[in-house]
């Protein structure tokens, strides 16, 4: 429970950063100290900029870095379990991961959100694509995405050169999903 009250506390703190006529330094000084491994985005990014680079770990603490997946349509989506949109679009995803992943499809969960309600979370809902771990650092990766405000779920669409197609704060409908990852593979 303390958990959630530091992650919701940093969402809030996002959102008001985000208000802040001076987030933009605070955003350049926050770039500067990303690894060098790391692309520096120094504006968010948004539909048609190239996507912002990443790493965080699996489940297993295992470090992934997104361009493991380039070459690929990627459908990237920040969530946490005790977020009722992002629990109800889960299914969804993992429906659509096992229909388009032999066309080079890759959904990516980003969770903001503890290790074991994570793991409890996808044996739950069969969820079929990696899920990343990453408590406010994924705040501030989901940030570098465009999500000012911190909405969960928030849900971007890459193609498979890594360009952003498609961004969706709040609930992604499969129908919506399916239309944008089709025009992509």
């Amino acid at each position: 429970m303390n958990k959630k009250f530091l992650v919701l506390a940093g969402l809030l703190a996002v959102s008001l950063s985000a208000c802040d006529k001076n987030a933009a330094t605070v955003n350049s000084k926050a770039n500067d100290k990303q690894s060098s491994s790391q692309k520096i985005v120094k504006a968010p990014a948004k539909v048609g900029s190239y996507r912002p680079e990443f790493s965080l770990p699996d489940q297993e603490g295992v470090i992934h870095k997104l361009s493991e997946w380039d070459g690929k349509v990627l459908v990237i989506n920040f969530w946490a379990t005790w977020c009722p949109p992002c629990r109800k679009e889960t299914p969804a995803f993992v429906k659509l991961q096992e229909k388009y992943g032999k066309q080079g499809l890759q959904f990516i969960g980003v969770a903001i959100d503890e290790k074991d309600n994570v793991e409890n979370f996808a044996d739950t809902y069969g969820v079929n694509y990696p899920m990343l771990l990453g408590d406010l650092e994924a705040i501030n990766v989901s940030k570098s995405y465009g999500n000012r405000f911190g909405a969960l779920p928030y849900t971007v669409i890459v193609d498979r050169k890594g360009k952003i197609s498609y961004i969706q704060p709040g609930e992604l409908l499969e129908t919506t999903a399916e239309e944008k990852i089709k025009a992509l593979l």
